[in-house]
Formats: structure tokens, sequence, C-alpha cells
């Protein structure tokens, strides 16, 4: 077997669960190849690209010429040249484009192949934007730069024994990702809203199905409601019960459009009383009823993607 995220899947509804498996004879934990290597892979064990997949490990894409269409749990993207994405495991990744069109690399990594100091310093335990980076030009060089190393180091396994092989991947790896969070403004985000909103992020990932008042996040953690409300401001530009009620709603479109859920059971899942409750939550916020988003959300995979890349700022 010498596939990655083309095997070992699950069906649930419409979505398909994708498992991190290695090369054999490499070592565990990374995988780096180029984008038109991806659907002859997946062809041979039978995974459509094009359908929503949702892998349980990161992915790294980089485009450097050509067009990859591709959209994050709802939104869309156009990567060209320049551009990165890292999809984070248990986003909801759909191809809208064919991926061979694009010259580019993929990284695909599980989160323990990293030590724990590089775990925490770039976040990549918690949940990510989903929207791509713009590094075109000079000031995407340096990572431009890593990744070459890295493809260069993975393609070359039988120079090194194989514990230094093993070694450098996860230095040049933890270097990449180091970087591209910085670029992200993960940093940014902690100096803004600082441990409390970094904490108030991990215990609503963990616990929106059970709570959405942030009365409950600040007696949980310790905090003021006022602090969680003033960081969460800072961090995410949003009010705290916004980040709750945020979190919940995409939880509910994944399980809308992905699975075969009634809207009253995925109500249930979220955690909602009653699916009158759910109704008018989902409503009040998408301005339409959970079948209704369903039914558009379905009948757009044909519809042109909408370019979510900021233009360059002088």
């Amino acid at each position: 077997m010498d596939t990655t995220d083309t095997t070992d899947t699950i069906r649930s509804g419409e979505v398909t669960d994708l498992a991190f498996w290695p090369t054999v004879g490499a070592p565990p934990g990374v995988e780096v190849f180029r984008c038109s290597a991806l659907p002859p892979r997946a062809e041979r064990h039978g995974v459509d690209l094009h359908a929503a997949l949702r892998p349980d490990f990161h992915q790294l894409i980089v485009v450097c010429s050509g067009t990859l269409r591709c959209s994050v749990d709802f939104t869309d993207h156009v990567l060209t040249d320049g551009h990165w994405l890292w999809v984070r495991p248990g986003q909801v990744r759909q191809y809208r484009s064919g991926v061979a069109e694009a010259e580019g690399t993929m990284v695909l990594f599980q989160s323990d192949y990293l030590d724990a100091a590089t775990v925490t310093a770039a976040r990549i335990d918690e949940p990510g934007p989903g929207r791509p980076l713009d590094l075109r030009g000079a000031k995407g060089e340096t990572e431009r730069d890593v990744l070459a190393l890295l493809q260069r180091q993975h393609d070359s396994s039988s120079t090194l024994p194989p514990e230094l092989y093993a070694a450098t991947m996860r230095h040049l790896l933890a270097v990449l990702v180091l970087r591209l969070a910085h670029a992200a403004g993960r940093h940014d985000e902690v100096r803004t809203g600082g441990e409390a909103f970094r904490r108030f992020r991990l215990a609503v990932e963990s616990g929106f199905v059970r709570t959405r008042r942030v009365e409950d996040y600040a007696r949980l953690l310790g905090y003021s409601v006022r602090t969680l409300t003033r960081v969460t401001q800072a961090a995410a530009g949003c009010a705290a019960k916004r980040f709750i009620d945020d979190r919940v709603l995409l939880e509910a479109k994944r399980l809308l459009v992905h699975t075969e859920l009634t809207g009253h059971s995925v109500g249930e899942r979220l955690g909602f009383p009653e699916a009158t409750a759910f109704a008018r939550f989902f409503r009040q916020r998408t301005g339409m009823t959970p079948a209704e988003f369903r039914s558009q959300a379905r009948g757009a995979d044909t519809s042109p993607p909408t370019v979510r890349i900021p233009p360059d700022r002088p």
C-alpha cells in the first residue's frame, strides 16, 4: 500500500472519513508528494476526490502554478500561484476542480508526528480558520525553501539511516508549520486574546454540544463573562456568545450536508431540547430552515466557487 489519504474509508451518509496511511517502508506520520500524484492514488483505492472528505490528519496544500478549486467547511476557495491552504483534522474538504490541473505540493501529517513544543507553539491541535494564506513572491520565499527541502528529504529517504531520516523530516516539518502558523496570525491571536481565549476556544470545541451559555464556560474556566467576551472580541472579532453559536452552526451545517440525519436528529446531536428550538436557532443565523439549507448546499456543488483570497495590500 503506497497511499495515505485514499484508503481505510468509512462512509457516513455523504461524507467520507479518511484515516492516515503511510507509504510502506517510510517512517509513519508524514507524506509529501506532488498534486498530480493524488488522483492515481485515489483511483487505485476507489476514492472519489470530488466527494466530501473528512481527513483525520493535517493537509497542507501549496499551489505553484495553475488553479485548484476546493471548499473547506462550506467556504469555497480558488488557489493559484503562491497560495497555501491548511486543512485540519475534522474539517470537510471537497475539490471543485481536477487536482492535477494545478502544479503544487501536498504535505500530509498527523498531529502526534511533531514534538509537543511545536504542537503547542503552532497551536496545530486547535481549530483552524480553513482559509488560504497568500504567500506570493518574496513574502513566501522562506516557506517555499523549507518545503523544497522537506520534499527532497522525503524523496531521498534511502540516503540516511531511518532514525536520522525521521528526525530530519520532523524538524523540517516543524519549521514549516511554525512559519505558516505565524503567517496565519495564530501568534497575533495569542497576543490579543491571551491564555484566556486559548482556554475558552478549546473548551468550546469540546463542549459546544453540551452548552451554548457563556456563563457555563466562564464558571468552568474561572473567568468572568466580561473577560471571556473581551478576549474573544479581541482575538476573534466577535462576542463570546457569537463564537459559541458559530461553532454550533458549523457542526449543524456539516451534519445537514454530509449525513442523512433529519433536522430533528441534528438538533438532538447538538443538544437542542426540541426540534423547534434548533430550527429557530438555525433560521435566525442563516435565514433558512435546515431543510432549505440542505437542499441549497447539495445543489450548489456545480456552481462556480467564490474567491476568498483578499487582494494584495500595499
